[in-house]
């Protein structure tokens, strides 16, 4: 099971767009939408492109002075995902660029979508396609 550390209430973003859209909106992750990026976002998708931007994934992330901002996040079907298992079992990720994650069971995670650093520790790679966090040995 992979655990993510969502910034909002994602069901209640989920509800507020799938309303205000028309169309089921699903939470994806938390990730960069940007390849060097040091600020996360909460990355959703919906299964058709935005009428008006034509983009199917957007993220959500709050600014430097706290107000909530929204960002076109297509690219994050280009990007890797490493994911190590933590100290229940769950596989987790690392957000953005200096989100550091370590277990006591001696894995590690850093990086985010700019590289990959670890413990040297399995590392399950996996990506985003349509809406869904998948292994890459299964696409």
């Amino acid at each position: 099971m992979i655990k993510h550390e969502p910034q909002f209430d994602t069901d209640k973003i989920c509800e507020h767009y799938t309303e205000i859209e028309g169309v089921p909106i699903k939470y994806v992750c938390t990730s960069t939408s940007i390849k060097e990026g040091t600020t996360a976002s909460d990355i959703f998708y919906r299964d058709t492109p935005h009428p008006e931007f034509g983009n199917r994934y957007f993220g959500l992330f709050r600014d430097l002075l706290g107000n909530m901002m929204i960002t076109n996040a297509d690219i994050i079907e280009e990007f890797n995902f490493g994911l190590v298992e933590d100290d229940d079992g769950n596989l987790q990720y690392s957000s953005h660029r200096w989100d550091y994650k370590q277990f006591e069971n001696g894995n590690m995670i850093d990086g985010g979508r700019s590289y990959i650093k670890s413990s040297m520790c399995p590392i399950h790679m996996h990506v985003v396609r349509d809406g869904e966090m998948k292994n890459e040995e299964n696409i």
